[in-house]
């Protein structure tokens, strides 16, 4: 499962894209938006992206962990458009015969959505102001 999406993120479905009899170990990142960022409150996050390539930089990134550790399954999802604080932006998901694969390709994974994924994310504060974040440039 790669997507994309408007709309609340359910974790449930996220897991049970997964879930198989293979693995002994599923591992869930849910990336959240919090309430300060630097020591200022965050009203709320504008996603951003260049769809086609989000989308086909998440399929080769699933494929790289799954060339790279023994994975059963792997899971992306990230939200666009505005998020409030609390809400979910991005959940990676997977699974594997033993957690330590499990755990080290979701770290690895979530490191480079954030490195090379083309999703641009604006913090908006509560004082009116926002600055986009853009992923480093590779």
């Amino acid at each position: 499962m790669i997507q994309l999406t408007d709309q609340p993120i359910a974790s449930a479905a996220v897991i049970e894209a997964v879930r198989c009899p293979a693995a002994g170990a599923i591992v869930l990142f849910l990336g959240t938006v919090r309430e300060m960022t630097d020591g200022r409150p965050t009203r709320s996050l504008d996603y951003e992206c260049y769809a086609e390539m989000a989308e086909t930089k998440l399929t080769q990134l699933a494929a790289e962990a799954g060339n790279r550790w023994s994975l059963a399954g792997c899971a992306i999802v990230h939200r666009v458009g505005q998020l409030t604080v609390g809400e979910t932006a991005v959940a990676v998901a997977v699974s594997a015969a033993h957690r330590r694969e499990a755990f080290d390709a979701a770290g690895w994974l979530m490191d480079r959505i954030k490195e090379i994924v083309p999703i641009w994310k604006k913090e908006n504060y509560a004082d009116g102001t926002s600055t986009w974040v853009h992923p480093p440039l590779k």
